[in-house]
């Protein structure tokens, strides 16, 4: 019987609380709550949540807010996030999507709809068995260990990210448009903007240029991307 899967709540109405808490019940997953961002930092030091349900409006500090801080600490940046919100403008969600969130849910929502989204979520974070080592010049990703190094160097990276790379890396030298990009690395039952898909490679791009590899992952105008180790 497979391990039962941490999630962390972190969102002040306890309304919502109580009704995941009774539909997680009836899950493979235990669920943990917090109000605020103390008691959701208090929870993750005492037991590293495998995904963390995380309200915009929060008392102390707002979900993005604590989002980045997730995002910058190496204990919890490979956590995924997916936001509880009712704010449903595109700007909300690419202003999420930046700081690394891995999926939305608007409220109101159905218990089923979040059910279904966190296994889509995990599924896309999850290990990549025995696979191989992938390696273009001094870039190296590792995806059973989820490791990526540029010669000895580690790289940080984030889980999306990650997955756009192992993507690109798996796929050399073709053409894929957004559509294509977003069903294979997102999921094609899940129902996300393609400016998403930019939002990401431009962290990706970032994250590569820091060791000059950011030319790897090249803009094809009007068609999508590709990844190519010759230069433009």
């Amino acid at each position: 019987m497979p391990t039962p899967q941490h999630l962390l709540l972190v969102e002040d109405e306890t309304a919502i609380r109580e009704m995941l808490q009774l539909a997680l019940s009836k899950t493979e997953f235990i669920l943990t709550e917090a109000a605020n961002v103390s008691q959701a930092k208090t929870e993750i030091f005492n037991h590293l949540p495998d995904l963390i349900l995380l309200d915009w409006m929060l008392p102390e500090i707002s979900g993005i807010e604590f989002a980045k801080q997730l995002k910058k600490d190496s204990q919890t940046q490979s956590i995924p996030l997916i936001m509880l919100t009712a704010r449903g403008e595109e700007t909300d969600k690419i202003r999420g999507f930046e700081v690394g969130v891995d999926d939305y849910v608007t409220k109101p929502f159905s218990p089923r709809e979040l059910i279904a989204r966190i296994k889509a979520v995990l599924r896309r974070v999850s290990p990549y068995g025995n696979a191989e080592t992938l390696i273009v010049n001094e870039l190296q990703l590792d995806p059973t260990e989820h490791r990526v190094k540029i010669g000895n160097q580690e790289v940080t990276i984030g889980p999306t990210e990650f997955r756009l790379l192992l993507f690109f890396m798996q796929h050399p030298e073709r053409v894929y448009s957004r559509t294509q990009v977003l069903d294979q690395v997102w999921g094609s039952n899940v129902y996300i903007e393609e400016r998403t898909v930019d939002v990401h490679i431009r962290r990706l791009r970032k994250t590569l240029a820091g060791h000059g590899y950011d030319h790897l992952v090249q803009t094809v105008r009007g068609v999508g991307y590709r990844f190519t180790t010759m230069r433009q």
